[in-house]
């Protein structure tokens, strides 16, 4: 066997399906086997490689052995004279594998390779080629220099940024995502240490190949999407810790004496200064929109005071003798506007001005009702909070308008950018993709489809050759690429040419799934899968969260009552603890082993099941249940389950009502 191909799943499968497939075209140019180790993934990972691809040899782990320790089984297996260790998340060129194996046999020196990466959207991954993590580079990381200085050879050794993406290079540390090793180059340097559970393996390997008497290799002459970059991760505190952890254990391992305590010192405190950061980042990025609408608004709030006092009164300063005014009033209507105006989705990514408009009536109705209750004292003119409301609307509007200018050179942040979405594909195939966009009930203009071959272009915008001018011509922000037409060698060189202003997705043959990447620092858009789930919407999670916490008070108000007519007294004052403590949430989802296909929610007390009088037990309708409960979710039908179901509140544990075989 020339090559095996080793690759390590974990909650990838829509990924995993479609890197399999690119595998298989690759494999079909040079001699390959393919390994997949499965960590316990818990979903339909292990079911999709037996059915789809039964030609894969598959180690279904029953626990989560980690990156190393899953990559050593698959070597174990591996029968090949090259190993590739590959990323799930990947997809490769059908030329991939047999450049890049050519290219060892002809220059035995080197004892691993590494090819250039590119994101979802088309960027390249700068970890496709690193420099070793010496204390005098973990310093420039650490405080931010390879970053302000990404060009500089000094700054940025970390990424090796001074060396050209585009040309071949000796490096010193291979991606993990891509690392290709003779066999037995490992056999004599060792497999991968398992003390690494994430994160530093790839780095202390490549240092062993080199310690070895072998070269490192950067081959840009081939080109691989990772979705999953390592730039995905980086705005997570998990990452920082897990990460200069790794560093640690690499630095204790292969540096010894006053330099490798030095080291550790600089990297344990680059742990809490990474982390004060992230959290500083997170805050500004989450909470900057927040303060300036505060201060804008109480701003607006002194000088609608003072005029307002000199029309009514004939005297600016009138309300000036009253301090709880400004010190206890006007933020606590800011409170009530600001926090109103967040509940309805004004502070989303994708904030309407019906957004902000509802927010600050409902602010205002919130301040009204309160009002009455105010002692004497603390009672303002009622026209201050008219007033007030009309200014944080307009306030609200016009920093919105400020960002948007700043961050997307347009103040039109209300408008929802149009997605204009041009097939790329074959008759039946392109006709299949745009069926199940209808289905997924997707918003989106179809501008047509671009064909795939110059013989066959009925009913086509024209042919991929013209796509870069087809796409300016019908101002098209969004190609979805049908991948039983085109080579991914072609979706890469699109990707690549036409760069990160366009949205990208691939449907793999014979897959339902649209698989895309259009946010690579967001954990939370790795892939997406276009179907449209009302319980996903922002406002409606916010709504859910609120009213588990409403019902959770009103429920324990009334509990001497409610523990009356209750199954399990104890476990609905429990559940309604839980609950307050996000970890429960009243209704969700009829345990299912398909449920990781569905928005996430909280382990439920109840389920729409619990409404039913004959309990379904077919694992498929269970999950549809649970599709159509996530997908047209609404406030009100979890008000009439907990009504129904009221007996049941106390329940510990959701039945299991799939039948055994």
């Amino acid at each position: 066997m020339k090559l095996s191909v080793i690759i390590v799943s974990y909650k990838v499968p829509y990924f995993l399906e479609q890197t399999l497939l690119s595998v298989q075209k690759a494999a079909q140019r040079v001699e390959t086997e393919v390994i997949v180790v499965d960590n316990n993934s818990k979903d339909n990972s292990v079911d999709m490689v037996r059915e789809k691809f039964s030609w894969v040899k598959l180690i279904a782990n029953t626990d989560n052995t980690g990156f190393a320790t899953a990559n050593n089984q698959g070597i174990e297996l591996a029968t090949g004279e090259y190993i590739l260790f590959l990323n799930p998340d990947t997809v490769v060129r059908e030329d991939t594998f047999e450049q890049t194996v050519h290219f060892m046999e002809q220059y035995p020196q080197y004892g691993g390779l590494g090819v250039k990466m590119i994101d979802g959207t088309g960027i390249f991954l700068p970890e496709s080629k690193r420099g070793f993590p010496s204390p005098e580079v973990a310093f420039y990381k650490t405080f931010g220099l390879s970053k302000l200085f990404p060009k500089s050879k000094r700054f940025n050794r970390y990424h090796l940024g001074y060396l050209d993406k585009d040309k071949n290079h000796d490096i010193d540390v291979l991606s993990g995502a891509f690392m290709l090793i003779p066999r037995k180059v490992l056999d004599e340097i060792g497999y991968w240490d398992e003390a690494f559970f994430m994160y530093g393996e790839d780095i202390d390997l490549s240092y062993r190949i080199i310690k070895g008497g072998y070269k490192n290799y950067y081959y840009a002459d081939t080109t691989i999407i990772h979705y999953k970059g390592e730039s995905t991760k980086k705005g997570s505190l998990n990452y920082v810790k897990t990460f200069y952890e790794a560093m640690i254990i690499f630095t204790q391992k292969h540096f010894q004496g006053s330099k490798a305590g030095l080291f550790v010192l600089m990297l344990q405190f680059a742990i809490y200064f990474r982390a004060f950061l992230t959290l500083l980042s997170n805050f500004i990025k989450n909470s900057s929109l927040f303060v300036l609408d505060a201060l804008v608004v109480y701003g607006g709030l002194i000088v609608i005071k003072d005029i307002w006092a000199h029309i009514r009164f004939q005297e600016a300063s009138y309300y000036d003798t009253n301090p709880t005014l400004m010190y206890f009033n006007f933020p606590f209507y800011i409170l009530m506007w600001i926090g109103a105006i967040y509940l309805r989705g004004g502070y989303d990514k994708h904030a309407r001005t019906t957004h902000v408009l509802t927010g600050a009536l409902l602010g205002t109705v919130c301040i009204t009702s309160i009002y009455a209750l105010f002692p004497q004292e603390l009672r303002s003119s009622r026209m201050l909070i008219l007033l007030g409301t009309l200014w944080t609307i307009i306030g609200a509007y016009l920093n919105r308008s400020l960002v948007s200018l700043l961050q997307h050179n347009t103040i039109f942040w209300s408008t929802s950018q149009q997605r204009n979405v041009v097939i790329i594909g074959d008759g039946h195939e392109s006709r299949r993709v745009l069926n199940l966009l209808h289905e997924a009930h997707v918003d989106f203009n179809f501008i047509g489809k671009i064909g795939t071959s110059t013989s066959n272009l009925e009913d086509s915008l024209g042919a991929i050759k013209d796509l870069d001018a087809l796409t300016h011509f019908y101002k098209v922000n969004e190609l979805i690429f049908c991948g039983k037409n085109i080579s991914f060698e072609q979706i890469i060189h699109w990707m690549t040419r036409l760069g990160p202003g366009m949205n990208y997705k691939i449907v793999p043959k014979n897959s339902t799934y649209i698989i895309g990447s259009n946010s690579k620092n967001s954990a939370g858009d790795l892939y997406a899968v276009d179907i449209s789930f009302n319980i996903a919407n922002s406002i409606q999670q916010r709504n859910k969260q609120l009213l588990d916490i409403v019902y959770s008070l009103l429920l324990f108000v009334l509990s001497p009552l409610l523990v009356l007519f209750m199954k399990n007294r104890m476990g609905f004052l429990k559940n309604i603890a839980l609950v307050l403590a996000r970890k429960k949430t009243w209704v969700g989802y009829v345990p299912s082993s398909k449920n990781l296909d569905l928005p996430k929610l909280l382990t439920a007390v109840l389920t729409p099941i619990d409404t039913l009088k004959i309990k379904p037990t077919e694992e498929q309708t269970l999950h549809r249940i649970n599709l159509f409960y996530a997908k047209d979710y609404t406030s009100s039908a979890d008000f009439s389950i907990i009504i129904q179901a009221l007996r049941d509140l106390g329940r510990q544990e959701v039945p299991t009502y799939v039948t055994p075989c």
